[in-house]
């Protein structure tokens, strides 16, 4: 959530770099703005009735001393007069508050300067491409259709059971998945990040907190009975261990990484795009969080981009790194860099990293703040990134280590797996 001061002192720049995230409804600033001088208003005269009905309180004590009954019975009738002001005021200001509350809500975090124009995934900038994409002979077959010959994923039993988007890993495909947790997880703690287990239920505050409400209400799975949702990335309730917190300086940065099933509704999505594990209603996936001083987030963000990148390169896959464009660029990050890996079956990237850097928009959101050396306060900058979500790195690895009627297991996981091969 952007603050009202930043908003009030660059208006104008906030306007113009909102445009690069295709940002239009410039007229709810202008509201934001307007509500805040009836704010201030508002305050101003309830002080100054406060004010008033305390130096009228003081002088009815002194009126009784001296035994001015009349007077002081005026005076009473005042203070009265000056409650109910009191009253009117504050429910003015509390409505007033609410509304400016509800406003900022809906404005969409400032992209950095760094970050391009543009409309689509289409403009996003190609920022580094490595690895080996792997041969494909006309016997190369698709994730979706070697899950079934070696009976690795059905998808649909899990289609019986839920629906579409809701597969059931079986055998050496449940192995190959936990494979991935540990190896992710093990990797996460090297790298000095604290496991956490989070649940994957959160409330309304929660998703307010990290932003994916009211911006992403549609697309998160809703329990109306309890006001709960299921959570679409670990980042939520990792991000809002530290929510309502002042956190010190000198504890900086807050490390946590997380696994859990993720749950998006994924409303709208059809096509080649959704096929077999390229787009799924639950998945699993590791997330990793920083919480760091404003100073550092940027040198942050590069070195969570680096330890994704090692991952991939651990797992032997080509991969891209792209700088999102504005319109691809989430409502709540200030900037983003999406991983991609190269599948070869598909002749097609997929991506299964975004890290991100949120500024302080979440933070402001939480009220999560640092306390400096010299005892002021101010909001922290929070990361994440996904290390990683595992569907797609399955339908690559399947896809490019495809031999003569087996699937090679990266040498990075047989230590979990037990086995080099699927045959």
């Amino acid at each position: 959530m952007l603050q009202i001061q930043y908003l009030r002192d660059h208006k104008d720049e906030i306007i113009k770099r909102l445009a690069v995230k295709n940002f239009k409804d410039t007229a709810i600033i202008d509201q934001v703005l307007e509500l805040d001088q009836q704010r201030r208003e508002t305050q101003r005269q309830l002080d100054d009735t406060l004010a008033e009905s305390k130096k009228s309180a003081k002088a009815i004590g002194q009126l009784m001393k001296e035994n001015k009954k009349d007077e002081a019975d005026k005076a009473k009738e005042k203070t009265t007069e000056l409650k109910q002001k009191s009253k009117e005021l504050q429910e003015r200001l509390n409505d007033i508050t609410n509304k400016q509350q509800k406003l900022l809500l809906d404005i969409p975090n400032v992209p950095h300067e760094s970050v391009p124009a543009g409309n689509s995934e289409d403009d996003n900038i190609l920022i580094k491409e490595d690895g080996t994409k792997p041969e494909v002979s006309k016997d190369h077959l698709p994730h979706w259709e070697l899950a079934k010959k070696f009976n690795l994923i059905d998808f649909d039993q899990g289609v019986k059971i839920t629906g579409a988007g809701f597969p059931v890993y079986k055998n050496k495909g449940a192995r190959l998945q936990r494979a991935l947790q540990s190896f992710f997880l093990d990797s996460a703690l090297e790298a000095g990040y604290d496991e956490v287990q989070p649940p994957l239920l959160v409330n309304e505050a929660s998703g307010y907190g990290t932003g994916q409400l009211p911006d992403k209400d549609g697309q998160m799975y809703h329990i109306p009975a309890d006001n709960f949702y299921l959570i679409p990335t670990a980042e939520v309730p990792i991000t809002n261990l530290y929510r309502d917190m002042i956190v010190d300086e000198k504890d900086l940065p807050l490390k946590n990484s997380a696994y859990s099933a993720c749950f998006r509704r994924e409303a709208g999505s059809y096509g080649k795009d959704v096929r077999g594990l390229n787009r799924l209603h639950q998945f699993d996936k590791v997330e990793i969080v920083q919480v760091v001083h404003p100073g550092k987030s940027y040198e942050t963000l590069e070195g969570m981009l680096n330890y994704i990148i090692s991952l991939v390169e651990k797992l032997e896959l080509p991969y891209r790194v792209l700088k999102l464009c504005g319109g691809d660029t989430s409502f709540a990050a200030a900037l983003t860099y999406d991983v991609e890996v190269f599948s070869a079956a598909q002749n097609r990237w997929l991506e299964v990293s975004s890290v991100s850097n949120f500024e302080a928009f979440q933070a402001n959101r939480m009220k999560l703040r640092i306390k400096t050396e010299d005892g002021k306060k101010q909001p922290a900058h929070t990361l994440n990134g996904s290390a990683l979500a595992f569907p797609r790195i399955l339908a690559a690895l399947l896809e490019n280590n495809q031999q003569a009627g087996k699937i090679k297991v990266p040498r990075v996981l047989v230590n979990y797996t037990n086995f080099e091969y699927i045959d």
